[in-house]
């Protein structure tokens, strides 16, 4: 809280004194000479005094946003960085619009005019970046995802979001490589949050068992199997399914539930590794062999093949 407080006192006693200097201003005008002040000098220094305070203020604003956002609580994400230039932007644009109207004694027309060109120099300048920008304000209003989500690009990239700024979103992979991506990209393609609407989602695996184990005593297998995998949540249950009856074997998708896309791999593994111990447990045969024959044809030539032999 104190760490806070000083970082706002800064702000507040140079708008408390912009302000307090603007409306002392007839009593400053004799300040400038013996003779009188200057012709002009009383519009100059209501311009000065003016934009001091319109830019202290919005200092001050971007503070007290900063302190707010800031604010640490149980169970709350960081607010992302994006936010907080957002809203600093807004309040130095005002500023500065407020300063252009005071140059032009008032006049919101001539203001607008003057910022319409300067924003379009600026947007023909950056359009590149501007499109990230406006991309990244894009995915903030309709929270894709947030800082410390899991997620997943089409391009097959996945991670943890660590950083959401004004042109790219910088994601930590599994390996704590960080790769940034610009915003507009992201905005392009398809993103899978693993951490929407809560961390825990369902995985499965493919299995293929042999046709002599039946499928009644099959799915409660690799159901009971899944279950005493470390790692993998008891609630909702894992099960099996039968998906498909090929000539190698049935073929079985079993079902299981991870606490967060960071224990993915770990819960895989975890359940590859039960099945195949009640497996071995239980000698299940493999779905099938294969055995390499010698072909002897007329003439003494020899060829080889590879068959699938049932048992």
């Amino acid at each position: 809280m104190n760490a806070q407080l000083r970082r706002i006192a800064g702000p507040l006693a140079a708008t408390l004194g912009s302000v307090g200097l603007l409306l002392a201003q007839p009593l400053l005008l004799p300040l400038f000479g013996n003779a009188g002040p200057a012709p002009g000098s009383g519009q100059v220094l209501r311009l000065l005094l003016g934009s001091a305070a319109y830019f202290s203020a919005a200092w001050l604003a971007t503070r007290l946003a900063d302190a707010v956002l800031s604010r640490k609580g149980s169970g709350r994400r960081r607010s992302p960085k994006l936010l907080k230039d957002l809203l600093a932007a807004a309040a130095f644009s005002a500023a500065a619009f407020a300063t252009i109207a005071l140059v032009f004694e008032g006049s919101a027309l001539g203001a607008a005019a003057t910022s319409g060109v300067i924003v379009a120099v600026l947007g023909f300048s950056l359009r590149g970046v501007m499109g990230d920008v406006f991309a990244g304000i894009a995915l903030g209003l309709e929270h894709t995802y947030r800082i410390g989500d899991w997620v997943e690009l089409e391009a097959g990239l996945g991670g943890r979001v660590i950083e959401i700024t004004w042109r790219a979103t910088r994601i930590e992979t599994r390996d704590k490589v960080q790769v940034i991506v610009p915003n507009g990209r992201i905005a392009q393609q398809r993103v899978t949050n693993y951490s929407a609407p809560r961390p825990q989602y369902r995985q499965q695996v493919r299995i293929t068992l042999d046709h002599s184990l039946a499928a009644h005593d099959a799915r409660q297998l690799l159901a009971e199997a899944a279950a005493a995998a470390p790692g993998v949540l008891s609630d909702p249950p894992p099960d099996a399914r039968l998906t498909a009856h090929e000539a190698e074997g049935l073929v079985y998708m079993v079902r299981y539930w991870v606490p967060s896309f960071a224990q993915e791999i770990d819960c895989r593994d975890a359940v590859l590794t039960a099945v195949d111990e009640a497996l071995r447990r239980r000698a299940v045969p493999a779905p099938h062999r294969r055995y390499r024959l010698r072909l002897e044809r007329p003439g003494g030539d020899t060829a080889q093949a590879v068959a699938m032999l049932g048992r």
